[in-house]
Formats: structure tokens, C-alpha cells, sequence
């Protein structure tokens, strides 16, 4: 692990902790790919990646993370969350969370997040 990549993990992760799209996608490189592995198409470029944050803030507006573990390198680091927000019908939802972040020249090149997707399903439907 490198410090320059703990630091960067840290303020990307606190951009989203403050649901702040514009400085997420400044974190990212240009040529960027944001996928959650969820069955959507993958976010290519700033612009889509922006509007993938948006869509999940207003889908999940007090959405939280309680991270679980981190492992970082040189280029990269994977984090295990929960994600944690309230139902439309007010339950406290907590559904797993792995992100898997490359990084090229101080900026996120590609960011997967891998959920689990039957809970996540079984909590919005």
C-alpha cells in the first residue's frame, strides 16, 4: 500500500459520504468507468459518471457506509462496505457492498462496485 493511495481512497470515499457529484467525477481520470455490477451498462466518462451518482443519491438519499475492511496497493485498492439507508416504507436497510478502484496517474480509471444484488432487489421492490 502506498500512502498517496490510502489518501486518495480517502477523499473520494468522503465525496461520497457528502453525496457531492462534482467532486467525485473530479477524482475520476476523463476517460473513466464507473460499473456497478448490478446488470446496468458500465458509467464511461465523467459526465455519465456524475449522472450514475445523482441517480443513486435521489434513489437512496440518506444512503451511509459502514466499512468492513480495506486493501490497497500501488494502482488500486478494494474496500468491503454495508450500505446502509431507509426503506421507502422507513426500515433500516444494510445490503454488502465490494468496490474494486484502479487508479492511473493519481485519479480513479475504473471503479467496480460489486453488490449484492437479491437483498439490494428485495429492499427497493
Amino acid at each position: 500500500m502506498t500512502t498517496e493511495t490510502r489518501e486518495l481512497f480517502e477523499r473520494y470515499h468522503a465525496c461520497w459520504v457528502d453525496r457531492d457529484p462534482d467532486r467525485i467525477v473530479e477524482l475520476h481520470t476523463a476517460d473513466s468507468i464507473f460499473h456497478l455490477h448490478s446488470g446496468q451498462e458500465p458509467a464511461r466518462g465523467r459526465a455519465a459518471i456524475r449522472e450514475a451518482a445523482v441517480g443513486t443519491f435521489a434513489l437512496l438519499p440518506d444512503l451511509a457506509f459502514h466499512q468492513i475492511s480495506w486493501r490497497g496497493g500501488e494502482d488500486f485498492w478494494a474496500v468491503q462496505f454495508q450500505m446502509i439507508w431507509t426503506s421507502a416504507t422507513g426500515n433500516r436497510v444494510c445490503v454488502d457492498l465490494a468496490d474494486y478502484v484502479l487508479i492511473e496517474n493519481g485519479a480513479v480509471k475504473e471503479k467496480h462496485s460489486y453488490v449484492d444484488g437479491v437483498a439490494m432487489q428485495a429492499a427497493l421492490g
